[in-house]
């Protein structure tokens, strides 16, 4: 859902006799609250700004007016904001008009890897809120170190309510663990890649999937197979992975590599969106690239630095926000090109 945004040189005035809150230059009066008629009056051009439809003759049944304070001394701030807004539309219409290559497959499937607790899950949610307009929280999250995905899940992103399906698909695994026998089997993840495991498939860390399997899909065509591997990060802990993890990550990224799958890196929980991107919104700053986090995940799978993607998920708060949509929705361009890659191979061969 798309953002609008207005910033007005203006003036706000509050008559307590009229019971009317205004917004107004000098020659001209954007909008007036009436508290006491209930009713609201916008100006022509910030109708058209907004791309709202106001109708004075309508009473409104509430109103909420918030001051907000504590940026009047930052004159860049809102500038920043207004861009980031405008930056957050045009991807968002980028990611909208997305068609994999060639046409080989109505949409691609990513697939989510990672220990538990690392932000897969959220992930999902924060992307489904993007193109809601509003946060959900659809799949279960947790922060525990058991995971709390337990079904596999194909998830489709619908544009709007009642839009239609985009072109792409996140498929969430259960989390990783460093121990053998807990969290997702490692003779799980070929089956996987392969297309063979079905949406809500209940993982057994004990006991993998084998063609046996009741829902096991024995004739997977491409569009059932994934087309890219996300290896998923919380960016706070990729200094501490034990050298079991690590060995672990490496196995199964040996099966990845294997099956010809596309693949980038995705660090979540970073402290300060503000902080990752260059001012232009399109490139990451140079001392975010040099930190050791995003250095050691280059090191540990080889991945390039440009496919190892910063991203802040939507895990508290009530409010969207356009710099974490901008991260976001990179992100997932980036994954659209490693895929684009992928389908282009497959035709080459």
């Amino acid at each position: 859902m798309e953002m609008k945004t207005v910033v007005l040189n203006s003036t706000v005035t509050i008559s307590y006799n009229t019971s009317e809150f205004n917004i107004s230059s000098y020659d001209k009066q954007y909008l007036v609250l009436n508290f006491h008629t209930k009713r609201i009056c916008i100006a022509r051009v910030l109708e058209q700004e907004l791309r709202v439809k106001c109708n004075p003759m309508f009473p409104r049944l509430e109103c909420e007016v918030f001051r907000v304070e504590g940026i009047k001394d930052e004159a860049g701030y809102i500038n920043r904001i207004t861009r980031a807004t405008q930056h957050r539309n045009s991807l968002l219409a980028d990611v909208r008009a997305y068609s994999p290559y060639a046409d080989l497959v109505s949409e691609i499937r990513i697939l989510l890897l990672g220990p538990a607790g690392s932000g897969k899950s959220s992930f999902f949610n924060s992307v489904k809120s993007i193109f809601q307009g509003h946060l959900t929280r659809q799949a279960i999250v947790g922060s525990d170190v058991t995971s709390i995905t337990e079904q596999y899940r194909i998830y489709s992103i619908k544009d709007g309510k009642d839009g239609q399906s985009l072109p792409f698909m996140l498929c969430d695994s259960m989390g990783l663990d460093e121990e053998e026998g807990v969290g997702l089997c490692v003779d799980d993840i070929p089956h996987i890649l392969k297309g063979c495991v079905p949406d809500r498939y209940k993982f057994s860390p004990q006991k993998p999937i084998t063609p046996k399997h009741p829902t096991f899909i024995t004739s997977p065509s491409l569009k059932d197979r994934i087309h890219c591997v996300a290896y998923v990060f919380d960016i706070n802990s990729t200094d501490n992975l034990s050298p079991k993890m690590m060995a672990k990550l490496k196995q199964i990224q040996k099966e990845v590599i294997n099956c010809g799958v596309a693949q980038v890196a995705l660090l979540t929980k970073v402290n300060n969106c503000n902080e990752v991107l260059q001012d232009n919104f399109l490139k990451m700053n140079k001392a975010m690239i040099s930190q050791s986090q995003i250095q050691n995940v280059n090191k540990i799978l080889g991945i390039p630095l440009s496919r190892i993607l910063v991203v802040e998920n939507y895990a508290s708060g009530r409010e969207m926000d356009p710099l974490k949509d901008i991260l976001i929705l990179s992100a997932l361009k980036q994954m659209f090109r490693a895929v684009d890659d992928f389908l282009e191979d497959l035709l080459l061969e």
